[in-house]
């Protein structure tokens, strides 16, 4: 399966401590996903995303309209690419 940067970084800023009432910067947001997609790499955030989705579904949908929401504002060349 491919996986784009927009997916990865969708998955990586979902399991990301960042949260919606931090009102995050485009630039915290990009550094949130950064720093996840480096600490977990690229099947690790769809394997956290994946984990976290099934544990709270109740919440899970919320979140992802946040994070699809907040991507728009992120420029594709500020996300990183899938490596793994």
């Amino acid at each position: 399966m491919t996986v784009t940067a927009a997916d990865l970084a969708a998955e990586a800023l979902f399991v990301s401590d960042l949260q919606p009432s931090q009102q995050p910067t485009r630039d915290e947001v990009a550094a949130a996903v950064s720093a996840t997609v480096a600490r977990l790499g690229s099947s690790g955030c769809a394997g956290s995303f994946a984990h976290e989705f099934g544990d709270h579904p109740e919440t899970a949908l919320r979140r992802m309209a946040w994070v699809r929401e907040i991507l728009q504002g992120i420029p594709a060349a500020a996300l990183p690419r899938p490596r793994d």
